[in-house]
Order: structure tokens, then C-alpha cells, then sequence
């Protein structure tokens, strides 16, 4: 597992493009599991910020509970494209719980700059998400472009 930063440097146009899609509408789509075994889907407006992609979340929502108790989950950016040719981006990772007030401050400070709002006080739940894989998929004219990366191993 990398960080949205090392992510990047191992593999930057796919980076971009992955950050392009999470941008263009300010919504993704967060997959976690349910404690019965089955996903959960949920909007979300992620945040990349300091080399992290965040997850911030309403206090104990159910998609933050899901997180708190498995962290697997997936990042897809939100879009209603048919023809696929705006693309589709898939991040796969474990959300790390951010309980560090110094960090959980930036990451505040960062969104409040993005969208002109904060959370009021420290009630909400703020992950980290730690990559595993990223897949890629688009239409351009009658091909498909796909592509999947991995974290490179030492």
C-alpha cells in the first residue's frame, strides 16, 4: 500500500487523470462493506490534499462504521457519461481513521479553502486512504483504453 503521493510518483499521468475525474464533479462514489458481507455505496466529496486522498464523513455514519471496522474499500469517481469517453476511475485501498488533531486541522483548513466550508467542531470522521490498486477505463473513438496499477514492491 502507497499514499495518494507515492501514487503519483510511481505513476503520475494516471495520478492526474485519476485526480481530474475525482475533481470534475467534487463527488466519488465509496464502496465498503456492510457487517453482513455486502457493499455499501455512498457519495462522498473527497479531498486530495498534502500527498493524501481524505474521506471526510458525518459521525457515525454507516459508511464510516463500515471503515472503522474493515477497512477495505473503493474509490470510484462519480459521472453519468454513457459513451464512457469521460473515464473511469477505480482506487482500491484500506481508509486509515485520522485521529490526529494537527492533521485532522489541515485536512479542515484545506477543504475550507476548496469549498468555503468546515466542519463546526471535531464531531466527524476523517480517513486516509492508503492505495492498493488503481484501475482505469475509457472509450476514445472505437478503442478502449484501460489500464491497472499496482504498487511497486521492493
Amino acid at each position: 500500500m502507497v499514499s495518494w503521493a507515492e501514487f503519483t510518483e510511481q505513476e503520475p499521468e494516471l495520478a492526474r487523470l485519476g485526480a481530474e475525474r475525482l475533481e470534475a464533479t467534487g463527488l466519488c462514489m465509496l464502496g465498503t462493506l456492510r457487517r453482513n458481507g455486502f457493499p455499501r455505496i455512498s457519495p462522498l466529496e473527497p479531498l486530495i490534499h498534502d500527498g493524501e486522498l481524505y474521506l471526510g464523513m458525518m459521525w457515525q455514519s454507516r459508511k464510516a462504521r463500515d471503515l472503522l471496522r474493515d477497512p477495505r474499500c473503493v474509490v470510484h469517481n462519480a459521472h453519468a457519461d454513457k459513451a464512457g469517453t469521460d473515464g473511469d476511475f477505480k482506487l482500491y485501498g484500506n481508509a486509515r481513521d485520522v485521529r490526529d488533531a494537527g492533521e485532522r486541522e489541515r485536512y479542515c483548513r484545506a477543504l475550507e479553502a476548496k469549498i468555503g466550508w468546515r466542519p463546526e467542531n471535531d464531531e466527524f470522521h476523517l480517513f486516509r486512504v492508503d492505495v492498493t490498486e488503481v484501475g482505469w477505463f475509457r472509450v476514445v473513438g472505437k478503442e478502449h483504453e484501460t489500464r491497472v496499477w499496482r504498487p511497486e514492491r521492493d
